[in-house]
């Protein structure tokens, strides 16, 4: 494609060469760049991309982007308003608008991103649309699985997936949109159809830094990237008006608001509700009715979920059919309240909770479905927001009769370190602490034990446990690994649960 071509989609760029050159690629990495690449020069955390310019052109790159004047040689120099919005808005027409003539449903807050999406995804292939999901745990259409490096991967790989998927003979996208993507730019080359938002609790405030510019940079995927124009001239926003970002999205949203709550008014709201072990039976009211479903799903927070999926399909105007069939046809999200099968009477969840609010939520689940104790098991990653610790910490230990703290991705930060603030939330509780040899014979009285190696953990947990017990192994879910200082292993919470539920003699 022609430099000019892809041009076409910026306002305000400066050409200082040949705009008629050949582009084979885009790169935003130099040591990537090939013969007729683009370079973007982008700003980043740890370091400027304008900075790998010589490298770049020495690998073959005849352009370079940048939104900052650079010096450049031997290649032609672009300047643009934003490098990250140019990227994104250029890889889209670099890769055919993979998703211009298709339903695209992004789906953006803090908890709920991939079960949404997995329910949505059944909704829409229940309705005639097979389509392809982007988010935490893949990249995926039918037997085509990406690794999944980041929920929203850069700009120039998403639309190269986006094409991959939709050339495979994806007809619709889901896709969970994270808050850095957004922030970034990433995502400014989708034609979102569909925007919804689940819900917004502390998280990432290491890179947002408070909850204002956390919430900021979700209200772009509402006010900037689903207004209504002549390729989708009908775009929605899914709002959830029971939590209190909710008011603020509708208000600010760009095009028509559909609205699910539990309590309150709304579009979608509850008739009727049945939580059990076995999952929930309720009865939806919608503008067009009443909708009767049934799930596998466990719990409060997965009816938000539901709630969330249902209104997306009526945005999308499917059937009643297609919704509720593919509500009732899912059956599990790898590693969200995920059982580990076992013959010894005890329930083993791994899920992937791993802030303050995910973490009550699966809790206050597993407290209404509880018939004896419940033992928590969980830690906080390295080099990521401090101040969730505390909290979790105390959540996991109101909430349980046993909490393990214990490593989860220390990443370059000392294991010990995170745990001593994690314990900072229990302590003032006045609970009994175990040394994690008194509880290989069980534990008696309400109390927590840290213990830093997982491995370990894992092990007395189930140890510990006896029939009719709740164990829930938080954090990590369907992640496979655990990376220590820069370094990633192998580490399954589900395998190491099911190895130690092995050990138990029945």
């Amino acid at each position: 494609m022609k430099l000019a071509q892809l041009l076409g989609c910026l306002e305000g760029a400066q050409v200082i060469g040949d705009s008629e050159i050949d582009i084979q690629g885009l790169h935003y990495d130099s040591r990537s760049v090939g013969p007729g690449g683009l370079f973007f020069g982008l700003r980043g955390v740890k370091s400027d991309g304008c900075q790998f310019l010589e490298a770049a052109v020495n690998g073959g790159a005849v352009a370079v982007v940048a939104d900052r004047p650079c010096a450049v040689a031997g290649a032609t120099f672009v300047l643009v308003p934003d490098a990250r919005r140019a990227m994104s808005l250029m890889a889209a027409r670099f890769y055919g608008e993979p998703t211009a003539g298709i339903p695209v449903v992004g789906i953006t807050g803090t908890n709920g991103k991939t079960t949404t999406s997995y329910l949505i995804e059944g909704v829409l292939e229940q309705g005639g649309i097979p389509s392809a999901v982007l988010g935490t745990i893949s990249y995926r259409f039918g037997e085509l699985v990406i690794e999944a490096p980041n929920t929203t991967p850069e700009s120039v790989d998403l639309q190269r997936n986006l094409r991959e998927l939709v050339d495979q003979g994806a007809r619709g996208v889901v896709m969970e949109v994270s808050s850095h993507s957004l922030e970034q730019h990433r995502v400014d080359g989708c034609n979102f159809d569909v925007a919804v938002f689940t819900n917004l609790t502390r998280d990432h405030l290491d890179y947002h830094l408070d909850m204002e510019s956390y919430f900021a940079s979700k209200l772009r995927l509402f006010t900037d990237l689903v207004t209504p124009d002549e390729r989708k001239p009908t775009r929605r926003a899914v709002v959830n008006l029971d939590d209190p970002y909710g008011p603020r999205i509708k208000a600010a949203a760009s095009c028509p608001v559909l609205s699910y709550a539990m309590h309150g008014e709304a579009d979608v709201t509850v008739a009727q509700v049945d939580f059990s072990v076995h999952g929930i039976s309720c009865r939806l009211r919608t503008p067009r009715g009443e909708l009767s479903l049934k799930s596998d799903l466990l719990g409060r927070f997965n009816l938000y979920n539901i709630m969330a999926a249902v209104t997306a399909g009526l945005s999308l105007e499917l059937s009643d059919q297609a919704i509720r069939a593919g509500i009732e046809g899912h059956k599990k999200v790898p590693g969200r309240v995920e059982r580990v099968e076992n013959d010894k009477g005890i329930t083993v969840l791994v899920d992937y909770a791993h802030t303050g609010d995910a973490l009550e939520n699966v809790l206050s689940t597993v407290t209404e479905l509880k018939t004896n104790r419940i033992i928590t098991l969980f830690g906080c990653g390295g080099d990521r927001d401090k101040g969730k610790r505390p909290v979790m910490g105390e959540i996991a230990a109101r909430f349980s009769d046993l909490a393990i703290v214990t490593s989860d991705n220390p990443r370059t930060e000392e294991p010990l370190a995170i745990m001593a603030d994690v314990r900072a939330g229990i302590t003032p509780l006045g609970l009994r602490e175990y040394r994690p040899e008194e509880l290989s014979a069980g534990f008696a009285e309400k109390g927590f034990a840290a213990i830093e190696s997982r491995h370990d953990a894992i092990k007395i947990a189930i140890a510990a446990a006896r029939p009719g017990d709740i164990v829930l192994l938080a954090g990590k879910g369907h992640e496979d690994y655990q990376i220590v200082g820069t370094q990633k292993f192998h580490f399954d919470d589900r395998e190491e649960a099911a190895r130690a539920l092995g050990q138990i003699s029945s």
